[in-house]
């Protein structure tokens, strides 16, 4: 099984990644999807990683058609708007990775086209956004993580993922419990990515106040216990993120510092949904849930008395 063909949604932080890594393995045969305005603000504006524009080979879903791998790499409240494309791309053999943050956007996806041609996957990397310009600090990103829910070992489309991103700037990584690996990151997020959003803070509170640690420990034993339930075991002890800078803002403080909407639909409003479901209280992500859609609601200037 080899892929030949490959087609990126989204090029914010984790899609550039792709976007500056693939071209050199495949050439005009990977193209980014866009339609419309969006098409043309990237012909006109373009994205610019670590200073210098990054060729993009522009296409609508129906200009290239079926592809052999489709990256997703949206906010997951743009699934919706970007689902006929997916249909568009997808054939009979197609592997899709979904790049989003969470634990739900296969299963949102596979709905829709299929679990078949679903590889559960999750990305770890260090990378800044501002508007159009993405910072990527390639010595410290892990890159894409990837495995079959129920395949401890190798399948052959995941060995053709692994070999697409081999010699490229890509680093692709298969993992043989990728459950585990996918609600491992999930914990982080909900846990270290939402206080310091609300209180504006770098990496390092986590470490050096112990309000803020005894926050992020709330939230992490919440997750623990809704993934317990979902049959996957975690870590009772709150680990923080192992070699990150004291002063690193993570993705839902570059959002709030942007004023853009962040993923709290996604962190906490994913847990709220998970814990009535089980019955399980969840106190702190409603907590982080109210706090973040109010400080949204401030950046949109609902505030402004």
């Amino acid at each position: 099984m080899e892929i030949k063909s490959a087609a990126l949604i989204g090029v914010g932080a984790v899609g550039s990644y792709f976007a500056y890594g693939l071209p050199a393995k495949l050439g005009e045969r990977f193209c980014v999807i866009a339609s419309g305005e969006r098409k043309e603000h990237l012909e006109r504006e373009g994205i610019y990683i670590n200073g210098e524009r990054c060729p993009l080979n522009l296409k609508t879903a129906q200009e290239a058609g079926k592809v052999d791998l489709l990256l997703v790499a949206t906010k997951q409240n743009a699934l919706h708007e970007i689902m006929d494309d997916i249909r568009t791309l997808v054939g009979e053999n197609t592997i899709v990775l979904s790049l989003l943050n969470g634990v739900t956007s296969e299963e949102i996806i596979g709905k829709e086209i299929g679990m078949d041609h679903m590889l559960y996957s999750l990305m770890r990397i260090d990378a800044v956004r501002e508007e159009n310009h993405m910072e990527l600090h390639f010595d410290r990103i892990a890159g894409v993580f990837f495995g079959e829910k129920d395949y401890t070992e190798p399948t052959k489309r995941v060995q053709a993922v692994l070999d697409l991103f081999k010699g490229t700037s890509v680093r692709a990584n298969f993992v043989p419990d990728i459950m585990t690996d996918l609600w491992l990151k999930y914990v982080s997020n909900v846990s270290q990515n939402l206080p310091q959003a609300v209180l504006g803070v770098g990496f390092g509170a986590y470490k050096d106040s112990e309000h803020v640690r005894a926050i992020a420990t709330g939230l992490w034993h919440e997750v623990v216990q809704v993934a317990e339930k979902k049959g996957v075991r975690l870590p009772d002890r709150f680990l923080p993120f192992h070699g990150t800078v004291k002063a690193a803002r993570f993705s839902t403080l570059q959002d709030i510092d942007a004023g853009r909407h962040t993923e709290i639909d996604i962190f906490a409003g994913e847990m709220m949904h998970m814990g009535k479901e089980y019955g399980i209280p969840v106190p702190y992500c409603e907590c982080m849930y109210h706090l973040i859609k109010a400080l949204e609601e401030k950046n949109d200037g609902k505030f402004e008395y």
